[in-house]
């Protein structure tokens, strides 16, 4: 086969990949994904907040759910300078950082998160102390943790946290990604990497799915979800002005 015919169908092969992963989360993590938007749906209807983290590319799905169009206008990115992001220079900091043990509590000690709140950690291989630290001090203080990784981690690495403990380990409920370890989905002969990662399409998926059904949940208990519009329809703004407005004590993403 020439190589121009092997990289014309680099692009099919991917989203084949993809598709797959998509399908085995749900299939096999439908279940778990239901009890994190019940969860979630607990917490609205229970008067906490709800907060999402992530370090590097992990932030990505964690800034997926806050502030957007047709998402829950309670969902918060909880921040950590230097991590939450890739526009850190230089973009290897963050990755120190993620080591770097008793930041998690700093992190915590400071942030609006309260007993009886959710916050959800997003971290790949769970394996840094960053992650690891925040899913145990969250939980001692009382807040609920819902952790999506990829359990295959645990098995193929170390932790790097002094427990030896990954970020599934700390965890009131677990969603696995499935994706594999390396998380690069394609091979060919001359490129000696693997290449094509699928864990930000995969895990901003299953943080939608949560929040859809945490709304669905919310408006079977006769509770209006308070959704956002796009800004870009008419109305859009009065409307998201509004569902802030009614939900002004658990937003933090305006001051």
């Amino acid at each position: 086969m020439a190589d121009s015919d092997r990289s014309d169908r680099l692009a099919g092969t991917y989203f084949d990949a993809a598709i797959e992963l998509l399908r085995q989360v749900r299939d096999e993590e439908g279940e778990r994904i239901t009890a994190a938007g019940r969860l979630i749906a607990d917490t609205v209807v229970a008067g906490g907040r709800v907060f999402s983290f992530g370090a590097g590319h992990s932030s990505l799905p964690a800034q997926d759910t806050v502030y957007r169009a047709g998402g829950l206008a309670i969902m918060n990115l909880l921040s950590v300078p230097g991590v939450v992001g890739v526009d850190v220079r230089p973009a290897t900091l963050g990755s120190a950082l993620e080591r770097v043990d008793g930041l998690a509590a700093a992190v915590l000690d400071t942030s609006p998160l309260k007993a009886g709140d959710v916050l959800v950690i997003i971290s790949l291989s769970g394996r840094n102390a960053l992650p690891v630290e925040m899913a145990m001090n969250a939980r001692a203080l009382g807040i609920k943790v819902i952790g999506v990784t990829s359990v295959a981690y645990a098995t193929a690495t170390k932790s790097r946290h002094a427990s030896g403990g990954f970020l599934k380990d700390h965890c009131d409920l677990v969603l696995d990604s499935r994706i594999p370890v390396g998380d690069a989905e394609l091979t060919l002969p001359g490129i000696d990497a693997p290449f094509a990662p699928a864990s930000t399409v995969v895990t901003s998926a299953i943080m939608q799915a949560v929040v859809a059904t945490a709304a669905g949940t919310l408006a079977e208990r006769g509770i209006d979800p308070p959704l956002l519009r796009s800004g870009n329809v008419d109305g859009g703004h009065d409307w998201n002005a509004r569902v802030m407005g009614d939900y002004a004590d658990r937003i933090f993403y305006r001051t």
